[in-house]
């Protein structure tokens, strides 16, 4: 993909995620995509990562991601953004809690000519879970 190409697939995408356009995103990988995330290890296929898009907006239906950086270098592209949500559905085998989070990621992304083959998802799952109340940190001292 030209650098062109890639700019406008993050506009694209940017506003897919916002409208939780989970048929868009799913689209935007390839038949054998991967993803690789904290909160879901290792998937391939498509079908299997819209099942990652369908639950994560049905744990948390009004995440927002907002870019604040895009790195692209040939076929690969990082995104750095912040994801906010509220915890309103099942998150992971855990009951909704109601709390907000606010984490930081960076994705990267690898691309061909017909999508995203390869996304690895890094963010701070514990975190996460400390905001959202599942975990309780002991103080450092």
């Amino acid at each position: 993909m030209t650098r062109e190409k890639i700019e406008q697939f993050f506009a694209k995408r940017n506003d897919a995620w916002n409208r939780h356009d989970i048929e868009t995103l799913t689209a935007d990988h390839t038949e054998d995509g991967e993803v690789e995330s904290p909160a879901w290890g290792h998937v391939r296929g498509r079908q299997s990562i819209q099942d990652i898009y369908i639950q994560w907006f049905s744990s948390f239906p009004d995440a927002e991601f907002f870019t604040e950086h895009l790195l692209i270098d040939g076929n690969r592209a990082v995104q750095l953004g912040k994801m906010v949500g509220i915890h309103k559905g099942p998150f992971c085998g855990l009951a909704p809690t109601g709390k907000r989070f606010t984490i930081h990621c960076a994705f990267l992304f690898f691309f061909a000519e017909s999508g995203v083959v390869r996304e690895i998802r890094t963010y701070d799952f514990t975190g996460m879970l400390l905001q959202l109340g599942v975990l309780e940190a002991k103080p450092a001292f």
